[in-house]
This record gives C-alpha cells, structure tokens and sequence, in this order.
C-alpha cells in the first residue's frame, strides 16, 4: 500500500469498512423485517426497492462523479448510506422501511462507480490498486456477517447502528483525507455523456462480453449455496463455500495479479472467465466428488478466475473513454451487468429447478462463451485502450 497515494489508501481501507458494514447488516435484514410482522411479499418489496435504487441509479451515480467530482459524490453516498441505515434501526413502520431501503441503494449507486473512478484516475499503477481494492472488500465481506452474527444477540437494532456508524467514520474520514480538487469543466449535458459512452461500440462490446463474469460471480449465492445444501442437507454449511473464497482471496490475489500482469489485458481477463466457467465442471460432476468437495473446488476456482479478472477489468473501463469520462464508463458497464446478472440469475436458477447438473453446465458454457469473445475483441484490437493503460 506505501507505494499509493494517502487517498488512494484511504479508499482502499474505506472498501473494507463499507462491505464491514453492508455485510453485516443485509444478510439478516430480511429476517428482521419478518420480527416486525411484514409479510413475505412487503419483504421482498422492501429488499427488492434497495436493489434496484442501486443497479438502477448507477449511471446517474457515474455521471455525478464526473460532473461533481468523486470526492463530493463520494462522501454523499457515505452520508446517505448512515442516513439509510439508522432508519433501519428506528423505524418499522412500511415508510420508514421503503426510505431506508431507497437511500441505502442510492448510496451505493453514488459511491461505487465514484470510487473506482477516482482509484483509476489517482493510481499510477491501476492493477496493483484494484487488486487491493478486492482484498479489502473481500476482507469486509468476511468480517461483516462475523459481526452482525454476534450483534444481533443483542439485537437487529444494534447492529443497524453500528453499521451506520461505520458508515458516519467513514464519512468523516473521506472529508478529512481526499483533497478537494477543481473538477474540469464539461462540454454539453449529462445526456450528451451518456450518448457518448453508449455510443462507444469498442466499449459495449467489451461490457457485452463480461456480462458473464458477474453472472458467474451471483452463483456462488444461488448455485453454489443450493448444491452445499443438497449434497449436506444441511443449510450451515454453506457457510464453507464463503470461507473458501474470502480466504483464497486474502491468501492469493496480489500474487495472482502479479504473475499475470505481464500477459496482454485481453488474455488475462479471458483466462480469468474460463476459470470461473470451468470451475463449475466440479459440481457438473457432483456425483464422483465426495460431499462438499465438488462446491468448494468450484468455489475456489470461480474465485480463483475473478482474482485473474477483475483487476484487468477495472484498469480498462475507464481507459476506453476521454479523460473526465470515468465515471460515467463505470456507471454504463455496472448498469449492463446489474441488469444481466438479474436476468442470469434467474435463468440458472430455473435450469437448477430442473437440473443442478444442468445449472453447473450452463454456468460453464457461459464462462467459456465469454471468455471466447473477451479473446475474439483482444484479437481484433478492440481492447486496446484510447488512453495509456499503467502497467
């Protein structure tokens, strides 16, 4: 980390603290909110309103980096995301429920593509710092429902408030640390940055063929979870699929970056998707493994390839458009993948009503399918970035 800047740092510890946060309060919102007598349909409104404030709003969070500055939006969506939580812990009632939900996906349509915007506009080295930046989050995200586990013997109210107050340090701090910068003027509207990023064809079909990686990445909570449960019968052990990816992670993802940075972005990232697809053979083949053993090697092997991926991934988007445009580029290919990995997941988890072999081959098919056409643009050229890509 010495070798990044101190608000690059601060961001990659504020990644941390925000899935610290989330995690240790979402996984058992919709418990809580079955405590306080809503039915199973207002639940799924409630959680079903937060999800789509956040994939929804990407592109609005995007555009609000660039025009505001990610700083601004940034400390916003932290602002927000306190505001949000701490109605989760005072209120029950269905308004009060709705509005945290709605501020809570707000905050993290503002502040994800302006972080990430703002790493790939301040690092001299965009791989290493978004390696980092996926150890950290992957370190929250391990955290967080250890966390929320032992405060709610106490109470779901608690833990509302702690996460919220995560969330308020982290605020604070980001005022503190990021430094206040003159945001560029922009030519046109908002509209016209949007026309210009979809209108990126280099860059729509880049998103288009990464559409499966987070596809894939969704199943280690559907397909993954329901294959631990039916070979275990036994829902806790799901608990081991989790386990084996934060700790894969923890364990391997700089040095995985490391020893593929030196290959071309557009094979690397290909190699990742294959991965990811080619790990699910594991479960494909669940009836020569012996119990958990097929859903944790494809566990480690769909972490194993988004450890390949991912930090190529997010050091290309924002080089495919003109400087000021960073955050706008997120905010489209976070939109696109939100929206496919809506309609994935309930694709695969139809075909797993069916089949679980036939969910893990198509998982597979997926993977190789994207990886294929990660290949086809690199060979054409169309991964070369317009602007200098940091190595």
């Amino acid at each position: 980390m010495r070798r990044f800047p101190l608000p690059v740092r601060l961001l990659l510890v504020n990644q941390f603290g925000v899935n610290t946060g989330f995690y240790l309060l979402i996984p058992y919102l919709a418990t809580h909110l079955g405590d306080v007598g809503l039915s199973a349909a207002a639940t799924g409104v409630v959680l079903g309103v937060r999800t789509l404030s956040q994939q929804g709003l990407f592109l609005l969070g995007g555009s609000a980096s660039d025009r505001l500055g990610p700083r601004r939006v940034i400390i916003a969506g932290c602002a927000l995301r306190t505001v949000g939580f701490g109605l989760f812990a005072i209120g029950d009632t269905m308004t009060v429920l709705l509005a945290a939900s709605v501020l809570s996906g707000l905050a993290g349509a503002l502040f994800n593509p302006a972080v990430r915007a703002y790493i790939a506009e301040e690092s001299d080295d965009r791989v290493g710092a978004f390696a980092l930046f996926n150890v950290y989050g992957q370190a929250g995200a391990l955290a967080g429902p250890l966390l929320g586990s032992v405060l709610l013997l106490w109470d779901f109210r608690v833990s509302a408030l702690v996460a919220a107050g995560i969330f308020a340090v982290l605020t604070v701090a980001q005022a503190l640390v990021l430094p206040a910068r003159d945001v560029p003027p922009h030519r046109g509207t908002v509209l016209d940055d949007w026309r210009e990023s979809l209108a990126d064809k280099r860059f729509l079909a880049f998103t288009v063929a990464l559409t499966g990686m987070f596809v894939l990445q969704n199943q280690l909570y559907l397909v993954l979870p329901l294959e631990v449960e039916r070979v275990t019968g036994s829902a806790r052990a799901v608990a081991a699929v989790f386990l084996v990816s934060t700790v894969a992670t923890l364990l391997l993802q700089v040095r995985v970056t490391r020893w593929f940075e030196r290959m071309p972005r557009g094979r690397a990232i290909a190699v990742g998707m294959a991965v990811m697809g080619l790990g699910f053979t594991a479960t494909a083949l669940s009836h020569v493994w012996a119990g958990l053993l097929g859903p944790l090697t494809a566990a480690f092997f769909l972490s194993l390839g988004v450890m390949i991926a991912h930090p190529f991934v997010y050091e290309l988007i924002p080089a495919f458009g003109r400087t000021g445009l960073s955050g706008t580029y997120f905010g489209v290919f976070y939109l696109v993948s939100g929206l496919a990995a809506t309609v994935g997941n309930a694709g695969v988890g139809w075909v797993f009503g069916v089949s679980g072999t036939a969910a893990s081959l198509v998982c597979v098919a997926v993977g190789l399918a994207c990886a294929a056409a990660v290949l086809w643009l690199h060979r054409r050229g169309v991964l070369s970035p317009t602007r200098e890509v940091a190595r």
